[in-house]
């Protein structure tokens, strides 16, 4: 079964839902050329345009460009949807389920932490076993969860038979059948992912864990795209991934004796949503339609093609460093998730980069969801994104690109053999590489760890091992985790209204890799210059470029005849120095080589 050969769109939409997009009014009258030219007014004044260039070409300037490579237009219009039709549209009716986050390594703390979870807003259990959790302990983890009301989650990628078999040994001992969203959490192929077990027979238990879900009236089989995510993949790479594992977990469902509508009923996927909150919203849109083609080309019915949704904040965008940004970007992963029509919701908890989140990280936690729904009311819209058209344009084109991956997958033989090759892990590490330039380049920014460092912050403390996933700005990290052994001397030149913009990007440059600065200033002159350097060995000279060209060249050199072994200048390169540093730079080279010198 589940052939993918035929195109996303063929023979007909995935949803029967065909209504026009065109939902401008009859009164606006504003046309594109309109626009053009207040923005392109904007743009000659801030010089992104020419005087010559003409104004459509506002497009071009203001689009930008994914890393699966879509085009996103700097605002929606009427034409950019007029080919499409609404797909991908969310099923979840009234409020989501807030799915709370355990993990070890202690069985009683986790009890504490699941039992206050669910007393104050929490509406699940993901209990991840692995991290010094282990089957044995969940009875105690569970002990007084009312496993009939709060549905349970089982991560459990070492021993999936021996923690299903215990869970349903913790619902029998309560005396009840479980709730339906109970889910046993089967997933071989994350499994590999996240913990490098063995390919070779992946799918192996699989079929035993889904049997006894199947027995119990249970969910027995997870998805879990994020394990591909926390590796660097793209919004697609992590839809083809999600939509071939399912269709793997098919097959070999189907093949051990279940109807394909027994099988699609043992399912969920999991999926990783981001402070990107457009993206995020399309990417959960786009899961829908290609799991309901998946359905369809498999002749499964309609009413089976529904895809549950677990959707979980990111943890590759977190920051070690000045933690409570997380809170921030949780917010907004989790209320992308919530209008992009996730059955289930987790928020990770802020501090879970330092190590096991302790009673405040938990209650932001699950309080963001609490108020996304109780008092934002965000739950109460079905689709609140739907007509949108530039929701719309990138969900349709979010799907076509994932859809392209998954049949290179599946050209490779499948997600199990693509992973065997090394093929789908190339394209992974492709993206994960141009992400890691533009974060080096601080074209993707991360307050507080490539913007608006605190060298001096007290990070709060927490117990237990950071979780493992490999964030989007661990180079940094690493950086600041040994901070440089001695400071940059700053040189400011000129007065503080000529030098502060260039001392200040220098700063928090220099603070991004953990390096201090002492700082000179004002001065007005080489002397003044000298008279506040203490033989510190690399300096950073901060002025405008009238000062550089006035005494640049002058103040140099008096300071490598001070003992400067290694001079910066902020701004462009200048005679005599050895680095510069100027928007757009490679801070993350630049760093290291700064690094070197000081060492």
């Amino acid at each position: 079964m589940t052939d993918v050969e035929g195109g996303l769109d063929e023979p007909a939409e995935l949803e029967p839902e065909q209504g026009s997009l065109r939902l401008a009014s009859p009164d606006d009258r504003h046309d594109a050329a309109a626009w053009e030219a207040a923005a392109a007014a904007v743009l000659r004044k801030a010089r992104r345009l020419g005087e010559d260039d003409p104004d459509s070409a506002v497009w071009d300037a203001l689009a930008r460009t994914t890393l699966d490579g879509i085009a996103v237009a700097p605002i929606g219009t009427p034409d950019s949807v007029a080919d499409l039709a609404t797909s991908g549209r969310p099923t979840r009716a009234g409020d989501w389920d807030v799915r709370a986050w355990v993990f070890g390594p202690d069985a009683e703390a986790a009890n504490e932490a699941v039992l206050v979870d669910l007393d104050n807003g929490a509406t699940s259990l993901w209990v991840e076993l692995g991290r010094g959790l282990t089957s044995t302990d969940l009875p105690t983890v569970l002990r007084r969860v009312l496993a009939d009301l709060a549905p349970v989650v089982l991560e459990a990628p070492h021993e999936p038979v021996a923690a299903a078999r215990a869970l349903l040994a913790v619902l029998d001992e309560q005396g009840v059948d479980g709730h339906p969203g109970t889910n046993l959490g089967a997933d071989p192929v994350a499994a590999h992912l996240r913990h490098d077990l063995p390919l070779d027979d992946a799918l192996g238990d699989l079929v035993p864990v889904a049997q006894l879900a199947r027995e119990h009236g249970i969910l027995g089989v997870t998805v879990d795209a994020s394990a591909l995510h926390d590796r660097g993949a793209t919004d697609a790479q992590e839809l083809g991934y999600a939509v071939a594992t399912g269709a793997a977990y098919l097959r070999a469902l189907t093949a051990a004796g279940l109807s394909l509508e027994d099988a699609l009923g043992l399912v969920e996927f999991r999926f990783a949503a981001t402070d990107e909150q457009f993206p995020t919203i399309a990417k959960l849109r786009a899961a829908r339609r290609l799991w309901a083609r998946v359905v369809e080309l498999s002749g499964g019915a309609t009413e089976t093609a529904a895809m549950r949704q677990h959707v979980v904040t990111s943890r590759a965008m977190l920051s070690k460093y000045d933690p409570w940004v997380n809170m921030l970007r949780g917010t907004v992963a989790a209320f992308a998730a919530g209008v992009g029509g996730a059955e289930s919701v987790t928020v990770v908890p802020f501090d879970v980069t330092l190590g096991v989140p302790d009673a405040l990280g938990r209650r932001v936690a699950r309080n963001t969801s609490s108020l996304l729904v109780s008092e934002s009311h965000v739950a109460r819209v079905a689709d609140p994104a739907g007509g949108s058209y530039a929701v719309e344009r990138l969900t349709d084109d979010l799907a076509h690109v994932a859809w392209e991956e998954l049949g290179r997958i599946e050209a490779a033989g499948g997600v199990v053999a693509a992973l065997a090759d090394g093929s789908l892990l190339a394209r992974v590490e492709e993206a994960a590489a141009v992400r890691a330039g533009e974060v080096a380049t601080r074209r993707r920014p991360l307050t507080g760890v490539t913007e608006f460092p605190h060298l001096d912050e007290l990070l709060p403390e927490r117990t237990g091992e950071p979780d493992p996933v490999r964030r989007y700005g661990a180079a940094f990290e690493a950086l600041r985790d040994e901070p440089a052994a001695a400071p940059v001397f700053l040189a400011t030149l000129g007065p503080v209204a000529a030098h502060t913009a260039r001392a200040t990007f220098a700063s928090n440059l220099l603070a991004a890799g953990g390096i201090a600065v002492d700082v000179a200033g004002p001065t007005d002159g080489v002397e003044s210059v000298l008279a506040a350097y203490a033989a510190q060995p690399v300096v950073c000279l901060a002025g405008t470029d009238a000062t550089y060209a006035e005494w640049g060249s002058d103040v140099v050199a008096a300071l490598r005849d001070a003992g400067a072994r290694h001079v910066i200048v902020a701004g462009k390169p200048i005679d005599g120095v050895d680095d510069s540093a100027a928007m757009g730079v490679d801070a993350l080279a630049f760093l290291t080589r700064t690094r070197e010198a000081l060492a």
